[in-house]
């Protein structure tokens, strides 16, 4: 593929950063001078079994870190400001889908079977799992009284797990480039797609121009309602104008970008006719009014389609700050992105980036070239030029998918082309697959040059399925500030929904009703110390835990959380203690009524490891 050159954006610079800097707000130690809304404080503190935990819950529960040090003599200390911590070893994990030849999912695989390059160079797989639906589904957290027994059986807490979200799926209408036929038929099929859906998916509606656009929710029959609004809303003007010369977008591109000189010709030759009677002797003006007009037309498309990108960019954005498996369905008849192929590998980035999978539906269906135009807009070409417009009509249709195909493949996606069964298509692009592989491996001698590292997923036995799967990774631009490349893997991580148990710990929760309108949820981390690395210091076990905490709702929205560090000095009796009982901390925060998600994520700072704990809770109105 051609290279095109690079057109960076200041606004896109600038939307990066949004998704994480709301939570940020949140996770991030608190200023003393900046309080944060009571909604969204926690109150971290320490379960009081263990003296030593008692001493943290007074330095701890409602002073800032500069307010009050820690003496030489604590053992255990909670403070909002992290201390050194060491860099993970990079792991990058491939989510790879298996089908056979009838497009079924193969799901008897095993490590050994499979071979995973990184730019052409084996590597060894160090991380192997298989997920289904059922397997990833949250669980209900632990629920401990809190000074009255919990009202919610164990029945009911699992019921409403199963409805908490997991999957996200972000479905992107194409109304810039689509046609009404294309909306008619695309409308009607989509709203059969919702019987795909799991109880824990959440669907999100976009549209490319802007106009239509409805939150991620599981109420089907706002979905089906919203689709009412899916029109064409093209940017460039409707059918029935036909400039002096017509030049298509297409044609303007190979006259601009590519100095075809044959479709320069044309474009005159259509000057001559529509504007000079077939004078052949106003040929130079002829040229001069084509060039122009190519310039206009080439223009106006490149317009077009940076519209189009720009909302893709922020369904992009909306998806990634979702706690969970992201997918997005892209729904379009295809367009040409002339040299606007950086614009495209830019979003194939930031989706790559977010773990945003792409799956690409041609709203055109089986279609064959379209060799007289739009029936209700027929073209009006001379007889000297209609064979040569007829060839561009028919090689713009084709190149049309070309941007379609690259979202897909560039993400591990899908492209649903050349089939009429739309329906079918929707289907497979938004429901989950029965049963997933999950290849993780650790780059060795990873140069820090922010280059892409092209990634392939193979079979040992050589066997003709289709694999799916991400196919590549950037190396870090730099190298890595060790509390900044800590914070940026919690981050990251509190919006996934992938366990990790690396550290021992367990999550817990505590509620009690305030009234009949606000409650008080608390989050309890209970660790078992012996799977903890320490690190001898001064006669003391050192080590730095980091706990972060986020509560989502139903919708997947973020409600509440925070972040806290735990400086841990104990001296060789209480670490035998510790050992025995276990270590408990507790971060409370006020709620309404409602079900949610509790996301735990627990980062060790000596041994550089890491855990992450999902659970459901419901707090009966």
């Amino acid at each position: 593929m051609p290279q095109f050159p690079f057109a960076p954006r200041v606004f896109r610079f600038l939307t990066m950063s949004v998704v994480l800097l709301g939570f940020c707000a949140v996770l991030n130690a608190q200023n003393p001078s900046e309080p944060a809304p009571p909604p969204a404080a926690p109150s971290t503190t320490a379960v009081p079994a263990p003296p030593v935990q008692e001493e943290s819950a007074k330095q701890d529960a409602t002073k800032s870190p500069n307010a009050q040090q820690p003496s030489e003599n604590s053992e255990l200390v909670s403070h909002d400001s992290p201390a050194t911590f060491k860099v993970r070893v990079n792991l990058v994990l491939v989510r790879v889908v298996v089908r056979d030849n009838q497009g079924k999912v193969v799901t008897n695989l095993r490590r050994e079977d499979f071979q995973l390059f990184d730019n052409r160079k084996p590597q060894a797989i160090t991380y192997f799992s298989t997920e289904t639906p059922e397997s990833q589904a949250l669980r209900p957290a632990a629920v401990l009284p809190a000074g009255e027994e919990a009202v919610v059986t164990p029945e009911e807490q699992q019921t409403a797990a199963k409805k908490l979200p997991q999957r996200f799926v972000a479905v992107m209408f194409d109304d810039v480039h689509m046609s009404m036929q294309d909306t008619t038929v695309v409308r009607d099929a989509a709203t059969r797609l919702f019987g795909a859906l799991a109880p824990s998916d959440r669907v999100g509606m976009f549209s490319a121009s802007g106009q239509f656009h409805l939150q991620f929710t599981a109420d089907h029959d706002q979905l089906a309602k919203s689709l009412y609004s899916l029109v064409p809303r093209p940017t460039t003007g409707g059918a029935g104008f036909h400039d002096c010369p017509d030049v298509t977008y297409y044609q303007a591109d190979l006259i601009q970008n590519k100095s075809d000189s044959q479709a320069l010709a044309v474009a005159a030759e259509d000057a001559v006719q529509c504007a000079f009677s077939g004078d052949e002797t106003k040929i130079a003006q002829a040229n001069q009014m084509a060039q122009s007009a190519s310039m206009r037309v080439l223009a106006l498309g490149d317009q077009e389609t940076e519209y189009a990108y720009r909302h893709i960019e922020e369904a992009i954005k909306q998806l990634s700050a979702m706690p969970g498996q992201r997918v997005m369905v892209f729904v379009s008849p295809g367009f040409i992105p002339s040299t606007l192929w950086s614009e495209t590998s830019e979003l194939i980035d930031r989706a790559s980036r977010a773990g945003i999978v792409i799956n690409t539906i041609d709203a055109r269906g089986l279609y064959t070239p379209d060799v007289l135009g739009d029936i209700a807009d027929p073209p009006r070409d001379s007889a000297r030029t209609s064979g040569f417009k007829t060839s561009y009509r028919v090689q713009a249709q084709m190149a049309q998918d070309q941007v379609l195909e690259q979202l897909a493949y560039g993400t591990g996606g899908t492209f649903f082309h050349n089939r009429n069964d739309l329906d079918e298509g929707l289907r497979e692009a938004v429901a989950a697959p029965p049963l997933s592989y999950l290849l993780g491996f650790s780059p060795q001698n990873l140069k820090v040059d922010g280059r892409f590292h092209g990634l392939k997923v193979s079979l040992t036995n050589k066997q003709k399925y289709s694999i799916q799967a991400r196919n590549g990774y950037y190396a870090p631009k730099t190298i890595p500030n060790p509390v900044e490349a800590a914070k940026q893997e919690i981050r990251e991580a509190i919006f996934s929904q992938e366990e990790l148990h690396d550290v021992p710990v367990d999550l817990q929760t505590q509620f009690f009703k305030k009234d009949a309108t606000s409650a008080r949820l608390s989050v309890l981390s209970h660790f078992d110390v012996k799977g903890i690395h320490f690190r001898k210091a001064e006669g003391r076990n050192a080590d730095v835990l980091t706990i972060a905490t986020a509560i989502f709702d139903d919708n997947g929205n973020f409600v509440a959380g925070g972040e806290k560090t735990v400086q841990m000095r104990l001296l060789d009796t209480t670490y035998n203690r510790l050992s025995r009982s276990g270590l408990t901390l507790k971060s409370s925060y006020d709620v309404k009524p409602g079900s949610y998600m509790v996301r735990l994520v627990v980062r060790d700072g000596e041994g550089s490891q890491m855990a992450a704990r999902n659970g459901a809770v419901v707090i009966p109105n």
